[in-house]
C-alpha cells in the first residue's frame, strides 16, 4: 500500500482534465470552422460541384418474344444486325446541329444527307415520315443493315463520328416462311412515344424510352406479352460523366412467345391463290362495263368450323412488314400511305367493307323462317318481281318457278327474296311502322352477327353496317343538310338520290327492305363477319369469336397459358333450320347449283362441301365478287372487290386452297402425304428442354397445273352468281 496521502493527488487529475478539456474544445472549434467554411462561406461552390453528380440508367432492351405458327414455324422473330445509331443530345450541342457529322456518316454507309438527316429529326404534326416518332433522348437507328466493314470504320474513327455509335443488336425479323407473309396479321413496331410512356407510367407494364411496341396485327394485340422487361442498371456519375459506382442493377427478362392458330404452308397457299385469282381476272373483260375487271382488293379467310380459330387470312394488296424494321424510308412510307397506294396496311379481311349479295340469303332464308314461312313451303321464282312501277330482276332474268328456299339458295333466285323482304315490310307497317313491328330481316342480321364486331384478337375491326330503321334515322339527321343542298328534282341520278334523302331519307321504304333481302343496298358486311356466321351453321350453331393467338409461352419454356375459343352467341334458328340450311348449300356445288362447275370432280361423299356464290353491285364500280364455303372442318371465304362474280373470280382460288389443305386433285383422288392440313391441328409445338420450340421447314408452296376450264351450257346458272 502507497504511503502517499490521497490530498497529493489532486492537482495533477485536475490539470490533466483541464488539458483534455482544452483538446476537445480545440477539435469542437476546428470543427465548427470547418463546417462554417463548407457551409457558409464556400457552400454555393460546394453545391454545384455535388448537383453535378447524379445517377444515369443504363438500359438493355429485352429481346422481343417470338409468334410462331402452330407448329412453331416463327412468323416474327429477331436477329442480330449491325445497328448504327446517333444520339439527338449529342448532335444538338454542336454549332451545326450535327450536319457535318451526319454528312460524313451518310458517306460511309452510302446514303444521301438528307436521308440520314430525315431519320434523325422528330415527328410532329407538320412533319412527314421518315421522322423519329420515340424519345429525344435515346439512340436513334440510322441503318440496321451496316456492314462490318462500316462498323469498325465508324468506331475506328470515332473522333470524326461524336454522337454515333456502331453496335450489334438484336432486331425485329419477318422471315415470310414459304413465302407466307403474314404482313396485316402481324403487323409493325415502331418506337414508343412520351405521350404512350405517360400514359403506361401507372400501370404494371410501363414503358422505357427504348421500347418498341406494336402498331398494329398481333404485334399489337400480344404487345404486353413479347416485349418483355428490359435490363436497367444504375450508376452514379460525376459532372465529368466518370462513373463513381453502381447503384442496382435489375436484369432483364425476354418476352414470351406467342403461338398463333396460323399455319404458315395454308397461309402460303392462301395469299398466293387470292393474288392469282385476281391476277387472273384482270384479264377478263366485265360485259357490264366494257372493261377490265379491275381487281383492286380481296382478303381470304381460312377459319376451323368448331372452334373460330384462324388458320390463314390474307388480304390484297399486302406489304413487306420488314420495311419497317429500323425505320421506315420516304420511298417505302409512300409506298403504304400514299394515294396511289390503295393502303396495304389495311387488312381488308377484318376492315374491308361492302354489300354481301347472295351470300347474304342464308340471313334472310333464316328471317324468313322466324317471321312464319315453311323452310319446305313453295315461293315463285319468277324472272323478276314488280312493286309499283318498278322492276327488280333476277341476275339473269331467268326464273324457276314455285321452289323451296333451299332451292332459292342453290339456285341463288333474287325475286324470291325480293318478295319475302317486301311482305314483311308491308306485314311491319310499311313507311309507318307498327309500334310492334317485328322487322324480322333486319333482326336476324344483327343476330348473325352483322353490324357489330365479331371479336377477333386484331385490333381495329370494323363493325359493318345492317341500315334498320334506326340506322336510317341516324343517318338522315347526320347528312339531311348536305342532301337538301345538293339534291336537285329532276336532275342527275346523284341529284335525284340526294333530293328523295333530304325529304325522306329517315323512312324505311319498300325498296330498301326489297335490296336487303338480297344483301344490297346500304348493307355493309366484312370477310371475317360472312366466315364466322358460315362456320356457326357448319359447326350446328354457335359464333365464335374469331381468335388468332393460341397460346402464350415463356421464354423458358415453362409457363403455357393456353387460349380457349370463346362463343359469343348463337345462330337465332334452330337446329332444324341450321340443317335445312346446311342442305341447301350443299346443293349448290352439286349439279345445277350456282358453284357447281367450281367443283366437279370434288369427292362430296367423303368430304361433303357446302357453299355459296355471291356478285355484289357497287355504285359506281365492277361488283365484288364473293365466295363463301364450308367442310365439317374448315370455314373459307374469300372476296375481291370489283372482280366480278363469285365463283367466277374467286371459286377457283378458293377450290385449290381446300386442294392442297385436304390433298385432293382435280379428279378428287386424295394423298394425305400431299395434303398440308386434312385436319385442324389439336396440339401446340414441341417445347425443348431449353425452352425453345422445335420448328419444322417449310417448302414454297407449288401451286397446281391450270385445268381446261369445263364447258358449260348456254343460259345454265352455273356460271352465274
Amino acid at each position: 500500500m502507497s504511503n502517499i496521502p490521497e490530498t497529493g493527488r489532486t492537482p495533477r487529475v485536475q490539470v490533466r482534465l483541464v488539458i483534455i478539456q482544452v483538446l476537445v474544445f480545440s477539435l469542437l472549434l476546428t470543427l465548427g470552422g470547418r463546417l462554417w467554411y463548407l457551409q457558409i462561406r464556400n457552400g454555393d461552390e460546394y453545391a454545384d460541384e455535388a448537383s453535378g453528380n447524379h445517377v444515369q440508367r443504363v438500359v438493355s432492351p429485352a429481346v422481343r418474344g417470338s409468334i410462331l405458327d402452330a407448329r412453331g414455324v416463327p412468323l416474327a422473330d429477331n436477329e442480330t444486325r449491325l445497328v448504327v445509331s446517333a444520339s439527338r443530345t449529342e448532335l444538338m450541342k454542336m454549332k451545326d446541329d450535327g450536319k457535318a457529322v451526319l454528312t460524313r456518316l451518310a458517306g460511309v454507309l452510302g446514303m444521301k444527307p438528307k436521308e440520314v438527316m430525315d431519320k434523325v429529326r422528330l415527328c410532329d404534326s407538320k412533319t412527314p415520315q421518315p421522322c423519329w416518332n420515340g424519345s429525344p433522348y435515346q439512340p436513334i437507328p440510322v441503318t440496321d443493315e451496316a456492314t462490318t466493314q462500316q462498323a469498325l470504320q465508324i468506331r475506328e474513327s470515332s473522333e470524326d463520328f461524336p454522337g454515333i455509335t456502331a453496335e450489334p443488336t438484336a432486331v425485329r425479323r419477318y422471315p415470310a416462311p414459304g413465302k407466307a407473309r403474314t404482313a396485316q396479321v402481324l403487323g409493325y413496331l415502331s418506337p414508343v412515344t412520351d405521350e404512350e410512356i405517360q400514359q403506361a407510367k401507372d400501370t404494371d407494364s410501363p414503358h422505357l424510352r427504348s421500347d418498341q411496341v406494336g402498331r398494329s396485327g398481333l404485334e399489337r394485340t400480344y404487345d404486353k406479352q413479347l416485349r418483355g422487361k428490359a435490363g436497367v442498371t444504375s450508376y452514379e456519375v460525376d459532372k465529368l460523366g466518370r462513373v463513381m459506382g453502381q447503384t442496382e442493377s435489375d436484369p432483364g427478362v425476354p418476352g414470351s412467345n406467342v403461338v398463333t392458330s396460323i399455319d404458315a404452308r395454308v397461309q402460303a397457299v392462301a395469299e398466293h391463290e387470292l393474288h392469282q385469282a385476281m391476277k387472273t381476272v384482270r384479264q377478263e373483260t366485265d360485259k357490264i362495263t366494257g372493261r377490265k375487271y379491275e381487281a383492286d382488293a380481296g382478303a381470304v379467310v381460312v377459319m376451323e368450323s368448331r372452334t373460330g380459330r384462324v388458320v390463314a387470312m390474307a388480304s390484297q394488296p399486302d406489304y413487306d412488314p420488314n420495311a419497317w424494321v429500323g425505320g421506315i424510308s420516304a420511298k417505302d412510307y409512300a409506298k403504304l400511305t400514299g394515294k396511289g397506294s390503295n393502303y396495304p396496311l389495311l387488312n381488308r379481311a377484318i376492315q374491308g367493307q361492302a354489300p354481301a349479295g347472295s351470300v347474304f340469303k342464308v340471313v334472310s332464308a333464316s328471317a324468313a323462317v322466324r317471321a312464319g314461312y315453311p323452310f319446305d313451303g313453295r315461293y315463285n321464282c319468277s324472272s323478276s318481281y314488280s312493286m309499283g312501277n318498278r322492276s327488280f330482276a333476277n341476275f339473269e332474268s331467268k326464273g324457276h318457278g314455285p321452289i323451296s328456299l333451299g332451292d332459292a339458295l342453290k339456285f341463288s333466285c333474287n325475286t324470291v327474296f325480293y318478295r319475302l323482304g317486301h311482305q314483311e315490310w308491308q306485314r311491319d307497317g310499311g313507311i309507318k311502322p307498327k309500334k310492334n313491328a317485328h322487322d324480322w330481316f333486319y333482326r336476324t342480321a344483327h343476330d348473325f352477327g352483322f353490324g357489330a364486331e365479331t371479336g377477333i384478337d386484331l385490333p381495329n375491326e370494323v363493325t359493318g353496317r345492317i341500315p334498320d330503321r334506326q340506322w336510317k334515322k341516324k343517318f338522315w339527321e347526320a347528312n339531311k343538310d348536305s342532301w337538301c343542298k345538293q339534291g336537285k328534282k329532276g336532275g342527275t341520278y346523284v341529284e335525284q338520290i340526294a333530293y328523295e334523302s333530304c325529304l325522306e331519307g329517315n323512312q324505311l321504304k319498300a325498296f330498301d327492305s326489297i335490296n336487303f333481302a338480297i344483301g344490297q343496298g346500304d348493307v355493309l358486311i366484312t370477310p371475317i363477319q360472312l366466315a364466322t356466321a358460315y362456320a356457326a351453321i357448319s359447326n350446328g350453331g354457335t359464333m365464335y369469336n374469331p381468335t388468332i393467338g393460341k397460346a402464350v409461352i415463356s421464354p423458358d419454356g415453362k409457363r403455357i397459358e393456353e387460349i380457349k375459343p370463346d362463343a359469343h352467341g348463337k345462330l337465332p334458328v334452330d337446329a332444324e333450320t341450321i340443317d335445312d340450311l346446311d342442305k341447301g348449300l350443299r346443293s349448290v356445288v352439286e349439279p345445277g347449283g350456282t358453284a357447281a362447275w367450281r367443283f366437279g370432280g370434288w369427292p362430296q361423299d367423303k368430304i361433303p362441301m357446302r357453299a355459296k356464290t355471291g356478285t355484289a353491285q357497287v355504285y359506281g364500280k365492277q361488283t365484288t365478287s364473293w365466295f363463301a364455303t364450308y367442310t365439317d372442318d374448315y370455314t373459307i371465304v374469300m372476296t375481291i372487290s370489283q372482280g366480278g362474280t363469285g365463283s367466277g373470280a374467286s371459286g377457283p382460288a378458293v377450290r385449290n386452297i381446300y386442294d392442297a389443305m385436304y390433298g385432293l386433285d382435280k379428279e378428287g383422288n386424295q394423298d394425305l402425304k400431299r395434303a398440308l392440313l386434312p385436319q385442324p391441328q389439336k396440339g401446340l409445338p414441341k417445347i425443348l428442354p431449353d425452352g425453345s420450340i422445335d420448328a419444322p421447314e417449310i417448302r414454297p408452296y407449288v401451286p397446281p397445273k391450270p385445268k381446261d376450264p369445263e364447258p358449260v351450257l348456254a343460259g345454265s346458272p352455273a356460271r352465274r352468281d
